[in-house]
């Protein structure tokens, strides 16, 4: 069957709309506020008259300060609505811990003992390991965690959306279930897909700006675009820079976290 689709090469952003795709941030305060600070710039720089910053999912886990982070991003959306915030796994799985504290679930095998801490809540058990569901320390924790948590923190991690999509790019945390339409994509999907995504070699409707899956550096593929550079870890935020025609990529760089 003919390929049909719109290649990297030939994708475009809106008219007179400068799009930025910032990838998985993962409790890394210190990045995304220098990476806001050097997009700020940027735009003051160049007098561009508009843009959307759009984030791409993971907030929180694993890096020293998801609660910063969130704090961030609460007040990026209400200072400015061109901020735009997309769920991540991490942060549905986050919600997920909330409603029941599972031993084995994502939040607590993951990196929430970090999220947890950020609100001041001790999580470990001294291995960082809950074996019981009836683990009455996990739940002295998790009964801490709800008291600390702002509501506002809650309503915000409910409000995220899966996905949006300017110009010729599609945004998501995970990528696509490939052959269903972008408006029929499972939620499960978007936050989680990763090798029935990344081998699929066609083109599709539009690029898809996606982080989830880490990687060295950018990958830029014809169809797609990964801009998860594991910042926890690596100290590097990137995220995908669309200008109308224009494509490039900026890192944020801090080694220490």
């Amino acid at each position: 069957m003919a390929e049909s689709g719109i290649h990297f090469l030939d994708a475009q952003g809106p008219d007179g709309v400068r799009l930025y795709a910032i990838g998985d941030v993962h409790g890394r305060f210190d990045l995304l506020a220098a990476m806001h600070g050097q997009i700020e710039a940027e735009i003051a720089r160049d007098r561009v008259r508009d843009w959307r910053i759009i984030h791409l999912g993971d907030y929180v886990d694993r890096g020293p300060d998801s609660k910063g982070v969130i704090d961030f991003l609460i007040e990026a959306r209400e200072r400015d609505p061109r901020n735009l915030m997309l769920a991540g796994n991490h942060d549905i799985g986050f919600l997920d811990f909330l409603k029941t504290p599972d031993p084995e679930g994502l939040f607590i095998r993951f990196g929430g003992i970090q999220t947890a801490q950020s609100y001041g809540v001790a999580m470990n058990n001294g291995s960082g390991i809950w074996f019981g569901k009836a683990d009455s320390a996990l739940r002295r924790g998790h009964q801490a965690l709800l008291e600390a948590m702002p509501q506002g923190h809650v309503d915000f991690l409910r409000s995220l959306p899966f996905s949006m999509s300017f110009g010729d790019f599609f945004f998501c945390h995970a990528g696509i279930r490939p052959g269903v339409a972008l408006e029929k994509q499972n939620p499960q999907d978007l936050i989680w897909i990763r090798d029935a995504f990344h081998d699929h070699s066609g083109l599709f409707p539009k690029i898809v700006v996606h982080g989830h899956t880490p990687v060295p550096e950018a990958e830029v593929m014809a169809n797609r675009v990964n801009v998860d550079t594991l910042a926890w870890q690596s100290g590097m935020l990137t995220a995908l820079v669309v200008d109308e025609a224009d494509k490039r990529i900026l890192e944020m760089a801090i080694k220490e976290a």
